[in-house]
């Protein structure tokens, strides 16, 4: 098995989008690159794709859940959501709320975060972040 990966949800709409269109794009590329890697998704990440959906078991959501590692938000992630927060704030870079969720999340278990948003995730300290687009 290849290395874990923590996936945003920039990822899963591109994928998404990728995926209705029949075409091959940056976050196929992705998973072609990474063939084998382990891939973590943050609870919050999934209600972020699933508010696109009526259906909770739509095939999209299904996979979604089926091919990803959950990682739910425990008291550890709550403390490095905290001290983000904190340290963003401070500085007058702060995310939104969601997206310092998915980065604890990312923290918490050490994993890189798949993102398009490379910018954005990057004001945070300790946070690798892998750009697929």
């Amino acid at each position: 098995m290849g290395r874990r990966l923590s996936i945003d949800t920039t990822f899963l709409i591109d994928l998404q989008r990728e995926r209705a269109s029949g075409g091959k794009g940056p976050a196929h590329g992705l998973l072609q690159a990474e063939r084998g890697a382990e891939l973590c998704l943050s609870t919050v990440a999934l209600g972020e794709i699933a508010e696109g959906f009526e259906e909770p078991e739509h095939p999209f959501l299904v996979l979604i859940r089926r091919g990803h590692t959950l990682l739910p938000v425990d008291a550890q992630v709550a403390l490095v959501w905290g001290a983000m927060a904190r340290r963003l704030r401070r500085t007058g870079e702060l995310i939104g709320s969601n997206d310092l969720w998915i980065a604890a999340t990312s923290l918490r278990h050490g994993l890189p975060l798949v993102t398009a948003d490379a910018g954005h995730f990057g004001r945070i300290e300790g946070l690798e972040v892998v750009r697929y687009r």
